[in-house]
This record gives C-alpha cells, sequence and structure tokens, in this order.
C-alpha cells in the first residue's frame, strides 16, 4: 500500500469561524462537502466537522484518514495483518473509501481519488 498523505479531523461548533482559521494557518481555501448530516470542509491536510453530537461522536472515533494510492490494494494489505474492516469499501464519483479498526485497536479511513 502506499500511503500518500494524512488529514487530521476537527469537529468544530461554529465552522464558518473556524474555516476562516484554518485556511489563514494552511494558505489554502476550503473545500465543502457533507457527509450525512455533517458539514466538512477541507482545508489543507484538516477536515472541519460540525453537525449532530451523534454524527460526530460516530466521526470521532477515526483517528486520521490516511490518502492512499488504491483503496482495494489498502484492503489487501489491511486483511493481510488482521484489521477488522468497519464501513465500505465504498465507491463514490471521485473515488472509494473505507474505515478499518487496526489489530492495535487504532481506527482509520482510508481513501483514493480513483473515479468509482
Amino acid at each position: 500500500m502506499n500511503i500518500l498523505g494524512t488529514s487530521l479531523r476537527v469537529c468544530v461548533s461554529d465552522l464558518e469561524s473556524s474555516i476562516a482559521v484554518y485556511e489563514r494557518l494552511t494558505g489554502t481555501e476550503a473545500q465543502r462537502f457533507r457527509r450525512g448530516g455533517v458539514s466538512v470542509a477541507a482545508v489543507g491536510c484538516f477536515f472541519l466537522m460540525s453537525g449532530p453530537e451523534a454524527e460526530l461522536s460516530v466521526l470521532r472515533n477515526i483517528t486520521a484518514t490516511l490518502a492512499v494510492t488504491d483503496v482495494d490494494e489498502a484492503l489487501a494489505d489491511l486483511r493481510a495483518v488482521g484489521a477488522q474492516i468497519i464501513a465500505g469499501p465504498v465507491r463514490t464519483p471521485i473515488g472509494s473509501n473505507l474505515v478499518a479498526r487496526h489489530p492495535d485497536g487504532s481506527v482509520f479511513e482510508y481513501v483514493d481519488r480513483r473515479a468509482g
């Protein structure tokens, strides 16, 4: 598996004011999207998330998001080391993702940018 980078998850109560802070710190413009009832802004290496506590509490369990070349390759490697696949892989218009619990208990999301 080729890990290309990581994104850190930050739960915030005021997405708009947080976006301004992280845009200034990273020098990049936010890309906004929704994940269920959660509003998300990708700013540099940060995913800022705001929404209902019930949905945020699930997302808080994910340590980080790892960008990989190919989620299918990551899936094979994760299974080989005994990781538990919690969700996915799921194909989206811009790529695929899955969520896995490593044998040590850490939970990570893996994403690629390969059109599904």
